[in-house]
């Protein structure tokens, strides 16, 4: 059972106060607060557990190890991966699609290569394909959403020719909050030799993700969005894809031998982990994505479907508001614009003054906003632990924005 108040409880940031008022803290797209589990196993990390990994034979190594590896498990039984091994860790979703543009695509791409993408990427799954467009001359293809912030799968697939090399698709939009059927993507790719790389780092924080039932090659998610730390993440990368990458970084712990002449590598996955990772931060990881697991995706998400329907509805009544994508089925993140000269950073302002906190800006999706027409948008994004009455006192917060920028 999904019980609000005990979630809410479980989270001490929560308690506050922000210039005098309740927090409200709809920023979770940008990054979720942490739960005391996680802060606890942080802390467990360091003051009881630490040491560098796989590199010593004395007890903390040994305990460290452990614990760390074991969250390759945790990550596997969340994204339902095949085997542990498929799971790579690093700092999160960028690094991940960066050793992908990097080990995979950048070997095998030449000029006039093409990379299929949505207008709808977040810059960490557009900047990396920009580096290959500079150094290689790889095309990138854009498919822009439908009117109301969906993508078209059909239209996605109708891009791909004799030169498409890959597609890179994000599961959720950070802006709009659209749900993409990325597994029709798959199928339809899959028919055509062409592999599919997800961003998922807002879906998986969501609603349940089965990379096996998608059908990806590869699954990036980040840590701090999915109420873990800061600097944890992971990508999913299926075992065959793996054999077709070179490694990224080299450094201590990805080796096999290394001489002067000759180096070898390590098997994946510590292939693609070079140096000394993110210990404690990894291990928190686990915490979140365990509490979560224990919470149940499915119930995170009913809860969540119930939010993005009352925020609809409450938006609605406000003929003054402008929602940016209005998709079927959408994730509770609203981007709001109003009419007139109100700009997204004085309604940011505006309501931190009221304890609220939103994000003011592009996002990180300047070819979304372009597309848009607006420069910056107020993004109200929600989480696991928000409620109705937050919901309530966001509009509040609006009205006041209207009467004072109208």
């Amino acid at each position: 059972m999904f019980d609000i108040n005990q979630v809410r409880a479980d989270f001490p940031i929560l308690s506050r106060q922000v210039n005098g008022q309740p927090l409200t803290y709809l920023d979770n797209g940008a990054s979720a607060q942490k739960p005391q589990v996680v802060i606890d196993a942080v802390t467990r990390a360091y003051a009881e557990e630490y040491s560098n990994v796989h590199r010593g034979l004395h007890y903390l190594s040994n305990l460290a190890t452990d614990k760390y590896e074991a969250v390759r498990g945790t990550i596997a039984r969340f994204l339902n991966a095949a085997t542990e091994a498929e799971i790579i860790f690093n700092s999160g979703t960028t690094e991940g699609i960066n050793l992908v543009s990097y080990g995979w695509a950048a070997p095998r791409m030449r000029a006039g290569d093409e990379i299929i993408l949505s207008t709808m990427e977040h810059h960490a799954n557009i900047v990396p394909w920009h580096f290959l467009r500079e150094r290689q001359g790889v095309v990138l293809k854009w498919i822009d959403p439908e009117p109301d912030g969906s993508l078209d799968p059909q239209k996605v697939l109708d891009a791909i020719s004799d030169r498409t090399r890959l597609i890179a698709v994000t599961h959720c939009s950070n802006v709009f909050g659209t749900v993409v059927d990325v597994k029709t993507i798959c199928a339809g790719a899959r028919a055509e030799g062409v592999p599919v790389l997800v961003d998922g780092s807002q879906a998986a924080v969501h609603k349940p993700v089965d990379v096996q039932d998608i059908g990806c090659d590869f699954y990036a998610i980040t840590g701090h969005k999915l109420y873990g730390p800061s600097g944890s993440g992971a990508i999913y990368i299926r075992a065959d894809r793996q054999t077709e990458m070179q490694p990224f970084m080299g450094g201590g712990d990805m080796i096999n031998e290394v001489s002067k002449e000759v180096v070898t590598y390590a098997a994946p996955p510590l292939k693609f982990e070079a140096g000394t990772p993110g210990i404690a931060q990894t291990i928190g990881l686990g915490a979140a994505l365990e509490y979560l697991m224990d919470l149940g995706m499915e119930n995170v998400a009913a809860h969540e479907a119930t939010l993005a329907s009352y925020a609809a509805e409450r938006f609605a009544g406000l003929n003054w508001l402008n929602v940016q994508g209005t998709a079927p089925g959408k994730a509770a993140i609203f981007s709001l614009t109003m009419n007139g000269a109100a700009h997204a950073h004085d309604i940011s302002t505006i309501l931190d003054k009221k304890g609220i906190a939103v994000r003011a800006g592009h996002h990180c999706a300047k070819p979304l906003m372009e597309h848009l027409g607006v420069s910056a948008t107020a993004r109200a994004s929600f989480g696991l632990y928000n409620t109705t009455d937050e919901v309530d006192r966001l509009i509040e917060g609006l009205e006041l924005c209207h009467r004072l920028l109208a």
